[in-house]
């Protein structure tokens, strides 16, 4: 059967999928103060997903990644990843975290089929990291990372979002976590995805400045970046380990991005800078043939838009599409 590919030519290889919108950090980068959470009855169930995921690999889609919100907040969420991990031609399953329910999951989803654990870390000061995340526990979430650990995750990652003037002294203390190889911490630039519509350009440490910052304690070398990936990879020298770079504002790797993304409520988000949704739920509920249903998928996809310059020039400006907590990143 014929692949996902957009007006572009580019071939969706992998699906993120928001199993929910809630989360219990209130992160100044993602969150507003207030949300207004989704009504349960339009978020996907278990077996929703399943069968679009089940579509998704049969066209194409190789690798999905959960997200939230918080994932770990959706009840019986090893559920959903034992039916996943069960699907043909799946390479690889894997979750973002912001890991304060991780220590007690961590074994439990691993048996499920999990393969890969990302856990969201913006600080290792213990008080910065509460204020940054309105109030999460710092030795939770490291805990969770530990746990991680212990229970084999391999890929095992750590995301941290700088900004400037908040915690940007602390990159090469972050970096130091990768040196010896059991984790890979990646460096994202701030994205105009906020609730509290902080996001601006002065806010906003380039991956230029990311690399400088650490080579000001490390020696990194350059590594080649797979097709599709978001991140580019540095090595350390004299460690075993890795860092990564995302620079979705500065040098976003558009050209040839393999990602779709399915929200909690059943839109496919062909761009995370896009304001464009899919509404693929009534489909789903009013019983719609596979067909009818891998037919809108492929429209979907082929409406992805081309990338972050062309966006900025059609909306003129970036701020606020929507809440990072709404889609998962």
């Amino acid at each position: 059967m014929p692949v996902l590919t957009d007006s572009f030519g580019r071939v969706a290889r992998k699906l993120r999928v928001s199993v929910t919108d809630r989360c219990n950090f209130r992160c100044q980068f993602c969150m507003p103060t207030h949300p207004v959470w989704l009504p349960h009855s339009e978020i996907l169930t278990f077996e929703e997903i399943h069968r679009v995921a089940s579509l998704f690999l049969g066209v194409g889609v190789e690798n999905i990644r959960l997200s939230g919100g918080e994932p770990l907040m959706r009840r019986d969420i090893e559920q959903l990843v034992e039916l996943l991990a069960g699907i043909p031609n799946l390479h690889g399953l894997s979750m973002t975290t912001n890991g304060f329910l991780l220590a007690e999951k961590a074994s439990i989803l691993k048996r499920a089929g999990l393969k890969g654990i990302t856990v969201s870390l913006h600080s290792l000061k213990p008080e910065r990291f509460t204020q940054i995340t309105g109030g999460g526990p710092f030795e939770k979430v490291i805990e969770g990372i530990k746990a991680a650990k212990a229970s084999g995750f391999r890929p095992l990652k750590i995301n941290a979002v700088i900004i400037r003037g908040c915690n940007d002294d602390e990159v090469a203390d972050l970096a130091s976590l990768a040196v010896e190889g059991d984790v890979t911490v990646r460096f994202i630039e701030y994205m105009p995805f906020d609730g509290e519509r902080h996001w601006g350009m002065d806010k906003v440490v380039s991956g230029k400045e990311i690399v400088e910052m650490i080579r000001e304690k490390f020696e990194l070398v350059s590594a080649p970046r797979p097709a599709g990936s978001t991140a580019q990879l540095y090595d350390f020298e004299d460690g075993k380990g890795q860092v990564g770079i995302i620079t979705s504002i500065t040098q976003p790797f558009c050209s040839d991005c393999d990602r779709i993304r399915l929200s909690a409520d059943g839109k496919i988000v062909p761009c995370l800078f896009d304001k464009a949704g899919f509404d693929l739920r009534p489909l789903l509920r009013t019983g719609a043939s596979d067909e009818m249903i891998l037919n809108f998928m492929r429209e979907a996809v082929r409406q992805k838009a081309p990338g972050v310059e062309t966006l900025l020039k059609k909306y003129q400006q970036l701020e606020h599409i929507r809440p990072m907590h709404t889609i998962g990143g």
